[in-house]
């Protein structure tokens, strides 16, 4: 009789973990955009790598709300509308992940990064990760895809302007 239940319970137990798993599957999403830029990493990292030098190539408010712009610094966009906690660090990089936002629920992380090519040449790179498998349809993945794509390649071809100026 106990044996009876164990088993039962077991067999629930699986079935709940079965059904979950397949209702959590995710559908990640990278997109990358990257520009040529005419001067040195160093240059180009000490004109828009600071942590909120967003605020100026992507034109949103940008404040911290904990940290001093090293990894853990939280930044609030838009007013706090936004806050993403940086996650990771490099002395030419940084990633960060929304924790508040309209990607939010699709664990936006995004890397800023810029590598040397030459003496005077560097790549900027901007890439996005997240999961949008949390979005309800194929035409707002698409749509979030399109938007997203659209605005940070433009936000690196602002930022190479900052830079070349």
């Amino acid at each position: 009789m106990h044996r009876s239940i164990a088993l039962a319970i077991a067999l629930a137990m699986v079935a709940i973990t079965v059904d979950v798993g397949a209702a959590s599957a995710a559908d990640y999403v990278t997109i990358r955009n990257e520009v040529t830029v005419e001067k040195s990493a160093d240059a180009v990292w000490k004109r828009v790598g600071s942590y909120c030098a967003i605020a100026e190539w992507l034109q949103v408010s940008c404040e911290y709300v904990s940290g001093d712009g090293g990894p853990g610094t939280v930044r609030a966009l838009v007013n706090g509308a936004t806050l993403e906690p940086m996650v990771a660090w490099t002395a030419h990089s940084y990633t960060y992940w929304q924790t508040r936002g309209n990607m939010q629920a699709a664990t936006l992380h995004g890397t800023l990064a810029v590598e040397p090519v030459a003496a005077n040449r560097s790549r900027l790179s901007y890439t996005l990760f997240y999961d949008q498998a949390t979005m309800p349809s194929d035409e707002v993945r698409k749509s979030e895809r399109e938007r997203l794509n659209k605005r940070f390649r433009a936000a690196l071809e602002t930022m190479k302007q900052l830079v070349e100026q």
